[in-house]
């Protein structure tokens, strides 16, 4: 098979690659742009393709079940899966470009019948309609074909918000993500940042949240200046949250328990004015070469990395060796489905159990190493109640030294908190899901 070329025959290999576990979708597009020359709009479109078909996959299925009669190859159900795509959610892309496209990818693939049978189901597709998500009668079902998770999710999801929230929340993970920037006010001001951009063709709006916090709709803030210089980092304002609840001081002795790739780890370090000292761990080499390669973009001095696994924390620190101490831990991802639609296709319920297990485990270690009187904070980027106030109801329960307290965030943000936890789905202010939990330690062991 020759090397994809065209925007569509790009985006099939990269949707074959996903749907093969290869790698995640934004990682594999953001080789996939970096080693190509398309222009501009062809870029676009091929984020648009990739994102679209993979995210929408269980509706794509559900529209095409009825035009076929047999499961295909695979690459050709992907193929028609791309094509429907384009036809049921992309407006401006014309039926005949659509379909010559479809057929002349099938023809360089495959033989004369798999281009008949493309064109077919296409051309049936087109004049036939396809079916109607309302006609579904059972509720879970039909959640799972309109927002395109998988049955099983689903009912979970039923089970820990109701169906309509569930609904709401599958939904929102169809939209296109925000783009939040986050400012290095040791740097730069917010406004001073923003004249910057403007002057650039990079418009931005102050989020209505979080003051060091930009938004913005286009443009590419890492091939600017002011991200080479370090006077901005590309971060969800949700997780901007985090330094926030960890309520820093200068000076202070930070531990970041699950440190990579670094936007956290840099924000506390922003916080703490560059100084005290902030030890960043990760279990992976590579993973820790990203935090210090992003300090040192930052000119932020006041980081140390240790390769080792947060669970064996206590091989390596004293007790009460820490102010603060972040668990940023290892999760289902599912909050950030927008950017990474592929995970809700991989993980399966015993992943969230295994996962719930690691969690708790690296929060019972690091836990010891925090002085009396200090902060752990505990957060995940997932939505599911099982990591998140299972974990920390597990953690009390073991642990009657830790108390929980209120989440402390920005005032603007205080009406998202409920009870003691932030929770956030994408509905609330259009960020990804996020949970933070705080505890003090009110007395050592």
């Amino acid at each position: 098979m020759k090397k994809p070329e065209t925007v569509r025959e790009i985006a099939l290999d990269l949707i074959e690659k996903i749907e093969n576990n290869q790698s995640f979708s934004h990682l594999l597009i953001n080789d996939a742009l970096k080693n190509s020359d398309l222009n501009p709009m062809d870029r676009g479109l091929l984020t648009e393709l990739v994102y679209g078909t993979t995210q929408r996959r269980i509706t794509l299925d559900f529209y095409l079940a009825p035009f076929l009669r047999q499961a295909p190859e695979n690459w050709v159900l992907n193929l028609l899966r791309l094509s429907v795509y384009q036809l049921e959610f992309l407006d401006k892309v014309p039926e005949h470009a659509i379909l010559h496209e479809a057929g002349e990818i099938a023809r360089e693939r495959g033989h004369d019948g798999v281009t008949k049978f493309v064109n077919g189901v296409l051309r049936n597709v087109i004049r036939k309609g396809v079916p109607k998500i309302e006609d579904i009668q059972d509720e879970t079902t039909q959640i799972s074909v309109e927002s395109s998770l998988p049955t099983w999710l689903v009912k979970r999801w039923i089970a820990q918000f109701g169906a309509e929230k569930t609904r709401e929340i599958g939904l929102s993970f169809l939209e296109a993500p925000s783009q939040s920037i986050r400012v290095n006010e040791n740097k730069v001001t917010v406004a001073e940042l923003q004249a910057e951009l403007s002057a650039q063709g990079i418009e931005t709006e102050q989020n209505a949240y979080i003051p060091e916090a930009l938004m913005m709709e286009r443009g590419s803030i890492a091939e600017t200046q002011a991200y080479h210089n370090g006077r901005c980092t590309i971060q969800d304002e949700s997780s901007m949250l985090v330094a926030h609840a960890l309520q820093l001081e200068d000076g202070l002795h930070v531990l970041d328990a699950c440190s990579a790739p670094g936007g956290k780890t840099t924000h506390i370090a922003e916080k703490m004015h560059n100084t005290g000292e902030i030890v960043a761990l990760d279990i992976h080499p590579h993973k820790t070469k990203l935090v210090n390669k992003a300090a040192k973009r930052l000119d932020l001095t006041n980081i140390t990395t240790e390769v080792l696994d947060a669970r064996k924390a206590s091989e390596l620190f004293a007790p009460e060796s820490f102010d603060r101490v972040l668990v940023d831990a290892p999760c289902s991802g599912f909050g950030v489905l927008r950017r990474k639609p592929d995970i809700k296709y991989s993980k399966t319920e015993s992943d969230i159990e295994n996962l719930a297990r690691i969690q708790q485990a690296i929060l019972a270690e690091v836990g010891a190493l925090l002085k009396e009187n200090g902060i752990l904070i505990y957060s995940t980027c997932t939505i599911d109640q099982t990591e998140n106030r299972g974990v920390v109801e597990n953690f009390l329960e073991n642990h009657p030294e830790f108390q929980l307290e209120q989440v402390q965030v920005p005032e603007k943000m205080s009406p998202f908190v409920q009870g003691d936890y932030l929770e956030l789905v994408p509905t609330d202010i259009g960020s990804d899901g996020f949970f933070i939990a705080a505890f003090r330690k009110i007395t050592n062991k």
